[in-house]
């Protein structure tokens, strides 16, 4: 398969873009492999930044206005590094219903964050999701990639100050 020369090269001399430009060679540096490029820069670095989003649309030839889109249309993409631990709280109907709203605001002010925002420490993100496809455990959340159901709000303050207090 001969290589197709990239206008802008890798952001940095960090090894894992080896990871990434093998990803995109594989799939012989097609714009159908955007989205699977974009996932292991993702699973390489935590996130996507704008350099990276850059040169995977440099290699893929698509423009960055497209890769753009795709890295803020898919909710697994994130443009920001997430913190060391994760909330992801459904807001789905049977949640909502259940109590998600009021969990959220408990978090949202014990954390001092937003939804989409991580602490100033760096040590948890909190995130939404419309529907985790866990309604009969509503309210439901993802805890460090665990999904809690029946969910408290007493139960969601304790993985928070764990999380804050374990990780001094």
């Amino acid at each position: 398969m001969p290589s197709i020369p990239v206008s802008l090269g890798p952001p940095s001399e960090d090894k894992r873009w080896r990871l990434v430009g093998a990803t995109m060679r594989r799939h012989g540096y097609e714009p159908d492999a955007l989205i699977e490029a974009l996932h292991t820069v993702q699973e390489s670095f935590g996130y996507l930044d704008m350099p990276a989003l850059r040169y995977v649309a440099s290699a893929l030839h698509v423009p960055l206005s497209r890769v753009y889109g795709v890295a803020t249309f898919y909710h697994f993409f994130s443009l920001k590094p997430k913190g060391a631990h994760t909330c992801v709280l459904c807001l789905g109907t049977a949640c909502y219903i259940k109590g998600s709203n009021e969990i959220m605001e408990a978090m949202k002010k014990k954390l001092d964050v937003g939804p989409g925002e991580t602490t100033a420490d760096g040590k948890v993100s909190l995130m939404t999701a419309r529907c985790l496809g866990s309604c009969g455990l509503a309210p439901a959340a993802v805890l460090d990639d665990e999904v809690v159901g029946k969910l408290t709000v007493a139960q969601a303050l304790e993985h928070i100050e764990e999380w804050t207090d374990h990780d001094a």
